[in-house]
């Protein structure tokens, strides 16, 4: 049975599992830059192994999710962490949720927009940007797709 838990406990077990799946603890998108070891956020969890974990900033009137990791796909994994982030968004009172991805990541896009977000802007070049910053980032993704723009993605939470 998974169940979902506030990220801070978790942190010295998700640091590592971070840096092993986004190559530093650091995110760098067009809305700034992040270090996984100061965001909240939450983690799946089952039989005490962390099977995913979303982290977050709370700014005025939104929720910004800055990653999404699920390492089990197709399991719910993601809805659930995703539940969890509109839940508090509701209970901040906050108005909506916004995530950063790239051009290249199709299944991300098609995760968000099953559930209700939009696109509502698109940063041509910004990985150019993020990679002076981090260059670990790849040009091409494992899809063959050249990485190089990001989209944002949001969902109304309450008018």
């Amino acid at each position: 049975m998974m169940t979902i838990h506030p990220l801070a406990p978790y942190r010295q077990q998700v640091v590592p599992l971070f840096q092993r799946l986004w190559g530093a603890t650091d995110m760098v998108v067009s809305s700034g830059q992040y270090d996984i070891r100061n965001l909240d956020g939450f983690v799946a969890v089952v039989e005490q192994q962390i099977v995913g974990v979303l982290s977050y900033v709370i700014k005025p009137d939104e929720l910004e999710i800055i990653s999404l990791d699920s390492l089990r796909p197709s399991q719910g994994i993601g809805s659930q962490l995703m539940q969890a982030a509109e839940q508090l968004a509701q209970e901040q009172q906050l108005h909506r949720i916004t995530t950063i991805t790239t051009n290249d990541n199709l299944q991300a896009l098609a995760f968000y927009q099953k559930r209700g977000y939009q696109i509502r802007a698109v940063f041509p070049d910004a990985v150019a940007k993020a990679r002076a910053i981090k260059p670990e980032i790849p040009l091409v993704a494992e899809n063959g797709l050249p990485i190089r723009d990001e989209l944002q993605l949001a969902k109304k939470i309450q008018e």
